[in-house]
């Protein structure tokens, strides 16, 4: 099979296809046919050797996290699916990688793709989806009534997050740049700052909970929004002791971390506010919930470009460049639209 392979650390020209044996899946994995491939920061993030210490790999190593696909065959443990299945699912942090024509699915990742979907648009949900309800509903318990604030709420994450908040009863508020306010405002954003005009801290008020997407000092000086009692959720750092002790690392690296985030829980606690740091996990129980959403239109994809596959790397050199609105895309090879 063809696949995008990460060769050494390095950034994206470490990058290059490759031809590989179809993954070998254990009994409780199922092999798909990759139809299309959702692309993340992170998987721009990796190659440069940005999650070394968090998460190394062995390379040569499959890049990719994201896909939508259908079930070619299943190990003998698997119950929930069978050949012929449409489903979507991250792969992140797990051996294998997503930008490829097959790829290794353990059951436990994987959710059957809402029929109301395509391919294109089922794969850009699984990693904006998982992390926006491992923070939104797990972390900060986000409550009707409250109010959160999601930066870059044109982005990738901003698109979901916003839309699933406002499914919690949240107000929402974001920032973007003045052409893409109309695009927030559609999502269900309550309280929309310029960013090029206005400084965050200048405009909203009294917020219950901060996602932290952008790096930099935005998610300290968002800090002056918080009502006591507040909740902070960071997707990009610092990572934090907690965050250490469930990956399991050695002392060294508590302490580490430990060090990192000190000042921003130091600020947070100024504030009475909780600070944590978020790694999101596969989850196909929980990937399944945001399917009924997808499906019942309570949330809609959001796709600013579709790559094929042979444009991979110019997919990931384009999403680094932060402009994307939406998530973008990597299509496979002609498929089905739906089913």
């Amino acid at each position: 099979m063809k696949a995008l392979i990460l060769k050494s650390y390095g950034g994206l020209d470490k990058l290059a296809f490759a031809e590989l044996p179809r993954p070998a899946i254990k009994p409780d994995e199922m092999l798909v046919q990759v139809h299309a491939a959702g692309l993340n920061p992170i998987d721009y993030m990796i190659p440069k050797g940005m999650f070394k210490p968090i998460m190394p790999l062995q390379l040569p190593h499959v890049v990719g996290s994201d896909l939508a696909g259908v079930v070619v065959e299943t190990g003998s443990r698997v119950t929930r699916f069978k050949p012929g299945d449409a489903v979507f699912a991250s792969i992140f942090d797990l051996p294998g990688g997503s930008l490829a024509e097959f790829a290794a699915v353990p059951e436990s990742a994987a959710a059957h793709k809402p029929a109301n979907l395509d391919f294109i648009q089922a794969a850009s949900i699984p990693m904006v989806g998982l992390t926006s309800w491992q923070a939104l509903q797990e972390r900060m318990q986000l409550k009707r009534g409250q109010k959160v604030f999601i930066p870059a709420g044109s982005g990738g994450i901003g698109t979901f997050a916003i839309q699933l908040a406002k499914h919690c009863g949240a107000t929402v508020g974001t920032t973007t740049s003045s052409g893409n306010v109309a695009l927030v405002r559609t999502l269900g954003a309550d309280e929309v700052v310029d960013y090029k005009k206005y400084e965050v801290e200048q405009v909203l008020r009294d917020y219950d909970a901060i996602l932290g997407t952008l790096r930099g000092d935005a998610l300290e000086t968002s800090l002056a929004i918080l009502r006591p009692g507040s909740k902070i959720v960071s997707l990009i750092g610092p990572p934090d002791a907690a965050f250490a002790r469930a990956r399991g690392m050695n002392f060294v690296m508590k302490i580490i971390f430990s060090l990192l985030s000190a000042k921003i829980i130091r600020r947070a606690r100024q504030r009475d506010a909780d600070y944590s740091f978020l790694f999101v996990r596969p989850d196909g129980s929980q990937l399944a919930e945001i399917g009924a959403l997808l499906a019942a239109e309570r949330i809609r994809p959001v796709i600013d470009q579709v790559f094929a596959f042979e444009q991979a790397k110019e997919g990931l050199a384009y999403l680094e460049q932060g402009r994307a609105k939406g998530k973008v895309v990597v299509l496979m090879g002609a498929s089905p639209s739906k089913n």
